[in-house]
């Protein structure tokens, strides 16, 4: 069994959760249609992943807080993501990150709610102002990447070294581009497509468990392997300072 240390970092939206919950949050409470028009042109690339998010709330009207934590409980956790979670655990050279281009507030009252407030999480962030209305903010965002509002791919950067494997796990668009500075990467939906697209080497799954016998596997390994192209791309961006 390899003694690598592991790093392996996944996506909220549609990966660790059966749904997107950002976008069932506006279709709960917002109008569908303009949804759409804004969705449109972030993925046209017309405009920034935080200007998407401040426009979307601007859309909404006020939200009650109780209103918003009883939508929050009908969202489901994806199959055998407790099971992934005891894997991670078991392993003393794993370690697990989320990363999310959604809101805190969102994915801390799921994890607590679920007793996985202990989980290393970074997302943007949430604010409710005095007449209910919301209003994001982005702390981890790179005023040179339009993609995610919160930068995964610098997560990653700060968060491993490059002797380290890492693996990321995700299924959106903004998982597009940190998906490209790491060695192995688990993928459905858009991401899927984007590896495809870009020739891209990629285990496809529909839930943790597929997951989990895979990473099983690659543990069972002596050795893993580094991903070449994804090396060139971490010093790419180490060059650049």
């Amino acid at each position: 069994m390899t003694d690598q240390i592991i790093k392996i970092f996944v996506d909220f939206d549609g990966t660790i959760m059966k749904n997107d919950v950002g976008d069932h949050l506006f279709m709960e409470f917002g109008d569908l249609d303009v949804i759409n028009e804004i969705a449109d042109r972030w993925i046209a690339g017309e405009i920034s992943s935080a200007t998407f998010w401040l426009e979307l709330f601007d859309t909404l009207p006020e939200v009650d807080k109780r209103d918003m934590d009883t939508f929050l409980d009908t969202m489901e956790i994806e199959d055998g993501f407790r099971e992934f979670l005891q894997l991670c655990d078991d392993n003393n050279n794993i370690e697990m990150i989320v990363l999310s281009d959604g809101l805190d507030y969102y994915i801390d009252h799921i994890f607590n709610k679920n007793n996985l407030g202990h989980l290393k999480v970074f997302t943007n962030k949430l604010h409710f102002t005095e007449n209910n209305r919301m209003k994001p903010s982005f702390p981890h965002m790179d005023e040179e990447c339009k993609i995610c509002a919160n930068c995964k791919r610098n997560h990653i950067l700060d968060n491993s070294r490059d002797d380290d494997i890492t693996i990321y796990i995700g299924d959106g668009l903004s998982d597009t581009c940190p998906a490209q500075y790491v060695d192995y990467i688990f993928a459905k939906r858009a991401l899927l497509k984007f590896c495809e697209k870009n020739r891209i080497s990629y285990y496809p799954f529909n839930n943790f468990f597929d997951i989990n016998a895979r990473i099983e596997k690659l543990l069972s390994k002596s050795r893993l392997k580094k991903r070449h192209q994804a090396e060139l791309k971490r010093k790419a961006v180490y060059t650049l300072g």
